[in-house]
């Protein structure tokens, strides 16, 4: 019995021994799961982390790509607006050219217009002069008007044409309209009747005198027998009586003797 005493510490000693190795085996344990689930728990945050970098490096990669392609719009669009500017350049440049072109040709045209036009002036003025005496004033004011025009740098050539052609529809007009008119003929006051460029004759207020321009002679001549048809032409004239048949002195024209 004694010895069995003796052994029993030694056992308990070995049970001791035996308890204290799985228990720190048990905490070696513990600290290898803490340490992978660390790590397991690491990898996740770094993996939430990659993929939330990843996310927003998508994010930014559409903002990019969404923008890449505005842009490209934004060139088409100044590609076609500076296609487009080209070719009014290139318009307005064929545009100066023909401008200059017509400029170039209107200085020879107006070398050539410009005597022309002096040239028409002289003839009417002449023809006044040689055409019957009736408003005389106002056609050679006419032919001076013109002539002061034509010294006139504001004026530019197309108007003075302008002018000049109004004169020449004038001149025209006076042979298709009949008129009676106050005038002087020489120191007396008398009424004139113009028929067309066929007659124009006088007649004093009184009604003593009736005559009327011989084309051929050039001169007055008196004609008192025609005194009534006169007065019935000035009348019709004036619009104070319906138009009616006269009976008017007109001169034959001249007929070359023959030899």
């Amino acid at each position: 019995m004694h010895q069995n005493r003796r052994w029993r510490p030694s056992a308990y000693a070995a049970l001791a021994l035996m308890a204290v190795l799985p228990l720190g085996h048990g905490v070696a344990q513990e600290r290898t799961l803490n340490a992978a689930l660390s790590e397991q728990k690491s990898s996740v945050q770094d993996s939430a982390r990659s993929q939330a970098r990843i996310a927003q490096l998508a994010d930014q990669t559409t903002e990019l790509l969404g923008e890449y392609r505005v842009t490209i719009q934004r060139l088409d669009r100044v590609r076609i607006y500076n296609e487009n500017l080209q070719s009014l350049v290139n318009d307005q440049e064929a545009e100066k050219e023909n401008i200059q072109r017509q400029l170039e040709s209107f200085q020879e045209v107006q070398q050539d217009i410009i005597p022309l036009m002096y040239e028409m002036i002289d003839d009417l003025e002449s023809f006044i002069e040689l055409d019957m005496p009736f408003q005389l004033t106002e056609r050679q004011n006419r032919i001076q008007l013109l002539r002061d025009i034509m010294e006139q740098s504001d004026v530019t050539v197309s108007e003075k044409y302008r002018q000049i052609m109004n004169a020449y529809q004038i001149e025209a007009d006076f042979g298709r309209t009949t008129e009676a008119y106050d005038g002087q003929l020489g120191d007396r006051k008398v009424d004139f009747l113009r028929v067309g460029r066929i007659l124009l004759a006088y007649q004093t207020p009184d009604r003593e005198e009736t005559g009327f321009w011989n084309k051929n002679t050039r001169e007055w001549e008196v004609a008192n027998d025609f005194r009534n048809d006169i007065v019935e032409g000035l009348r019709i004239a004036r619009q104070q009586a319906a138009p009616n048949l006269l009976r008017l002195p007109v001169s034959a024209p001249e007929t070359e003797q023959v030899q």
